[in-house]
């Protein structure tokens, strides 16, 4: 764990995932607005960047090594106002007759249960400081796709977590809110979903004029968190102009 400030004087952000893209831009953002970031990922070397840059904390954190999420839980201590479980992302695009169910466990670790784990071990220090959940889901979970079975049901079954908790949770002072993107064009994304193909990857947004950006989502983290207190904001699908459905999407040139 590195830490550059205390966090005493702020309101305390852990965003999960944080070393790349939509984590990274909120972990920014969230510094920027007054929060105190958590910046928590499995590339220590990116997340001690991150928190020297946003004068945060760095914690080294795999969602799916209970003895990581304790130890997060451990760094964090008695307060978390916000949590924000964004660490997860899809593994390839094979129809089921040709699923590598490997990759399918992989999803649901990391999408699913990591962020049930984390959740689970942070709830305590959010009950005390009457926080905020949010979800990074996508709109995946809205309905199965050719070659997204696996990736839809991870994000299905993350939605239900979020779904399960408002209820679980009303007579507590926590919110629980869903922020479920579209299209988002990042470094990572679609290169990891096809190992590093980048052709394949950058198919994805061929034609799209101004998909989203990581940027983007973590104007709409931003804006839940700001929220009163008793606003919950139950979900937030965004999407870019251009897609105006998981199947519909408008490309130029293409």
């Amino acid at each position: 764990m590195t830490s550059t400030s205390s966090p005493s004087s702020r309101p305390v952000a852990v965003v999960t995932g944080a070393s790349s893209g939509i984590g990274a831009a909120s972990a920014r953002r969230l510094a920027a607005d007054g929060f105190h970031v958590v910046a928590a990922a499995r590339r220590a070397d990116r997340v001690e960047a991150l928190a020297a840059e946003i004068d945060g904390t760095a914690v080294a954190c795999d969602v799916t090594d209970p003895a990581q999420v304790a130890a997060l839980a451990a760094a964090v201590g008695g307060r978390c106002d916000l949590l924000v479980n964004n660490a997860g992302g899809a593994l390839g695009q094979e129809p089921v007759a040709e699923a590598d169910l490997d990759a399918w466990q992989a999803m649901y670790a990391t999408n699913v249960l990591g962020a049930a784990a984390v959740t689970k071990a942070l709830l305590p220090a959010l009950v005390a400081a009457e926080g905020q959940v949010v979800f990074v889901t996508s709109v995946a979970a809205d309905g199965a796709y050719e070659g997204g079975a696996g990736y839809c049901g991870a994000k299905a079954a993350e939605r239900a977590i979020a779904g399960a908790m408002r209820l679980e949770l009303v007579d507590q002072p926590v919110r629980i809110a869903e922020i479920s993107p579209g299209m988002v064009a990042t470094e990572e994304f679609s290169l990891t979903r096809y190992a590093g193909d980048a052709d394949r990857a950058a198919k994805v947004y061929a034609g799209v004029e101004n998909p989203l950006t990581a940027e983007d989502i973590a104007d709409c983290v931003a804006w839940v968190a700001a929220r009163p207190a008793h606003v919950n904001i139950d979900r937030m699908t965004v999407r870019p102009r251009a897609q105006a459905a998981q199947h519909k999407v408008h490309r130029v040139g293409v």
